[in-house]
């Protein structure tokens, strides 16, 4: 596929964040934000946050009862003094 340049204006925040998420995964800035632009236009994005909030409203509860006190990640729940 042949690459055409694309100017655009971004905050230099943003600018810095998607140099950063690019370096991360091994890209190049430009090829980045194709990516992400690909990934959008195909819905690819859109069904993955679906995904996740279908997880998300099955397995609540279990979130749910692990931050309530004496639950799983609760240090002054049961057994937290045992060894």
């Amino acid at each position: 596929m042949a690459k055409t340049q694309l100017g655009v204006r971004v905050d230099a925040e943003v600018k810095q964040i998607a140099a950063a998420r690019a370096g991360e995964r091994g890209m190049a800035l430009g090829d980045y934000i194709a990516q992400l632009v690909l990934e959008d236009a195909s819905g690819l994005r859109a069904r993955g946050l679906d995904a996740a909030g279908r997880f998300l409203a099955e397995h609540q509860h279990v979130f749910d009862a692990a931050e309530e006190p004496g639950g799983e990640q609760d240090p002054a729940g049961p057994g937290a003094h045992a060894a």
